[in-house]
């Protein structure tokens, strides 16, 4: 949900923006990876067709080509570091990302990508990871009720609105209204 939400509110930006999606536990889904209905269900509002989707596992190979990764949560980040230790620096939980960058502000005209990322990073230290905080994870709300769905969508929808927003300051990029 957060990679086609994101996707879609970056397709404006000025930047060439490849947005992919992996999964630490895709081995433990039943069926071939196909998108759960309550998630079919949900996006639709927020115009996005995830049907096509299908879960892929995360690999050394993603981590190391991509330019930012974003977890849900600590354990992703954890096995993402796991995978590919000199991601480190690129790697964040979504709430974690999007605080940070309120705190260091939007990326300025003049500043790369890779520069603003390198400040969002700042002095994160890895022994945060040892922490069994759950504050900057997004609830997973697999297997939970419909409404634990929406909930999550809308909160997603919110976070990557912010994150584009900081992102492209000024590209048109904001978080969708939430379904009515």
């Amino acid at each position: 949900m957060a990679a086609a939400l994101f996707a879609d509110q970056s397709a404006t930006a000025t930047d060439e923006v490849v947005v992919t999606s992996a999964g630490v536990d895709v081995g433990l889904i039943e069926g071939d990876g196909e998108v759960p209905a309550e998630v079919l269900e949900v996006m639709s509002p927020y115009g996005v067709d995830l049907r096509d989707d299908r879960s892929r596992s995360l690999s050394q190979a993603m981590l190391v080509e991509a330019d930012l990764v974003i977890g849900m949560g600590r354990r992703h980040v954890q096995e993402a570091i796991l995978l590919d230790p000199p991601c480190w620096p690129k790697t964040f939980m979504l709430k974690e990302l999007v605080r940070r960058g309120a705190d260091i502000g939007p990326r300025r005209p003049d500043q790369g990508v890779r520069s603003w990322i390198d400040a969002a990073h700042g002095d994160r230290s890895r022994s945060s990871l040892a922490h069994r905080s759950t504050a900057d994870d997004v609830v997973d709300p697999f297997g939970g009720s419909l409404e634990r769905y929406r909930a999550t969508a809308g909160e997603l929808a919110r976070l990557t609105g912010q994150l584009a927003a900081l992102l492209w300051p000024g590209g048109g990029s904001s978080a969708p209204d939430p379904p009515v």
